[in-house]
């Protein structure tokens, strides 16, 4: 059995994590390649299942990307599933999620092709720094932290100006405690919650990933921000059907008033952090197997 995890080109060196997805494969006698997503000479076929991994350029081409899951699916069996990545690749998901309980930062979409008045959304929201990020995207692309003033103000809105004739946009308050506590993530393998993670960005940042400096560390959430972890990850599995997914990353801001708020749940290509637990590598590596031999 031939298995592929899917990549992008030219990916970072600083990415080590699923060298322990690897080992764990090997070790259980298990052969794979990792094939670039966008490589028109890849026979996805050949494979007896895909697992997207590291397709960490697929935002900047996302008709592509979902052209491509699509045909893979039919090919063989892709995991997470296609229906998950068509719903999962574009933050409106987070609306479903919303409606379904789930805890957010208030929130104006900006829809592409209509024009927008940053300043009467942002008193609709009621905040005194705003922050614009797109609906697709990854390591802080396009985001942009702003002070509700004329100088920001204008900043924000030739910001908008720019983007919103091409994508759709989400305006929210700026989430101060970030610059302090960073951005905590659970992970889940197979329904269940394997361990979490707190990424700290540099002193004055508010970025996050390891692109800008950012550490990360194991983290212990309370009683309170597991059961919303949870809560978060059970009512995508509701919308998507009622099974179980094979993994998923949660990501929660906390907010000054107290408790915390889901910024995203990725369903696609999340890096897992197994570096911090390389048990749960093992436990993919198993879950994945598992439903092959289904």
């Amino acid at each position: 059995m031939l298995l592929a995890l899917a990549t992008r080109s030219e990916l970072p060196n600083w990415e080590v994590d699923d060298r322990f997805l690897h080992q764990a494969l090997a070790a259980r006698g298990i052969a794979f390649a990792q094939p670039v997503w966008d490589d028109p000479s890849v026979r996805w076929a050949q494979f007896a299942a895909v697992l997207i991994r590291t397709t960490w350029d697929y935002q900047e081409k996302l008709p592509a990307f979902r052209r491509w899951s699509r045909t893979v699916a039919a090919a063989t069996r892709l995991h997470n599933p296609d229906p998950v990545v068509q719903w999962n690749v574009h933050k409106h998901y987070l609306r479903e999620l919303a409606a379904a309980g789930v805890p957010l930062a208030a929130t104006c979409w900006l829809d592409r092709g209509t024009r927008a008045d940053v300043a009467a959304a942002v008193a609709r929201l009621g905040c005194a720094e705003g922050f614009l990020k797109p609906c697709v995207g990854s390591t802080a692309r396009e985001t942009l932290r702003f002070t509700v003033d004329a100088a920001g103000l204008a900043r924000a809105q030739a910001h908008v100006d720019r983007l919103l004739p091409h994508e759709d946009l989400m305006l929210q308050p700026f989430l101060g405690r970030v610059t302090d506590r960073g951005e905590w993530s659970a992970v889940f393998v197979d329904g269940r919650l394997t361990h979490c993670v707190r990424k700290v960005p540099q002193p004055g940042d508010y970025r996050v990933q390891d692109d800008f400096g950012a550490r990360d560390e194991p983290y212990a959430p309370t009683a309170a921000e597991r059961a919303v972890a949870e809560q978060a990850l059970a009512a995508a599995q509701q919308r998507l059907g009622g099974g179980v997914l094979l993994y998923a990353r949660a990501d929660f801001l906390w907010r000054d008033e107290g408790g915390c708020v889901l910024t995203e749940l990725e369903l696609v290509e999340p890096s897992l952090f197994f570096r911090h637990a390389p048990h749960a590598a093992e436990a993919l590596a198993d879950a994945w197997l598992q439903r092959l031999r289904r």
